[in-house]
């Protein structure tokens, strides 16, 4: 049995007919046509299907898009403000914070929830937030230089 439902996904309203059971990652890629999610594991382990829910970084591989019905999704095709990109992926340009791109969007969305809710965060638990996704490319170095730069852009620009 199917049911009948709408997203905002950036601001925009996608009515969808789907089967409650579907993940809210399957759907937004699916059924909603935005590919930057990117699903991993499927297990809420890597962070590759990281989006906003109201605001807050989720792993959208672990929800049922039923349960973002009413709610505001921000996905990575989000970020930018027209052909502006969001600090975070510039400076992932900038600072080869990227391989494959594979973890990319879940990286750049779980970053930019962290430093709008926190802009001063510590690099010690700048650290310890990145650290809950994963990259099997970079190492991670490349990645952390690159929040680091976009956090202090970010911080300037206050």
């Amino acid at each position: 049995m199917k049911v009948n439902f709408t997203l905002d996904i950036n601001g925009k309203d996608h009515a969808v007919h789907v089967e409650p059971r579907r993940t809210l990652a399957d759907v937004i890629r699916e059924d909603c046509g935005q590919t930057g999610t990117h699903t991993g594991c499927e297990h809420g382990v890597c962070g590759a299907c990281t989006v906003h829910l109201d605001g807050e970084p989720v792993r959208s591989c672990l929800m049922f898009a039923v349960q973002a019905a009413g709610r505001k999704i921000r996905t990575v095709e989000g970020l930018a403000e027209g052909e502006k990109l969001h600090p975070l992926q510039r400076a992932f340009i900038e600072h080869h914070g990227l391989q494959c791109g594979y973890c990319t969007p879940g990286f750049l969305m779980l970053a930019a929830g962290m430093l709008e809710r926190e802009p001063d965060i510590s690099d010690e638990d700048l650290l310890e937030v990145l650290s809950s996704n994963l990259c099997r490319c970079t190492g991670y170095q490349n990645i952390v230089k690159a929040v680091r730069a976009a956090a202090a852009e970010m911080r300037a620009r206050r």
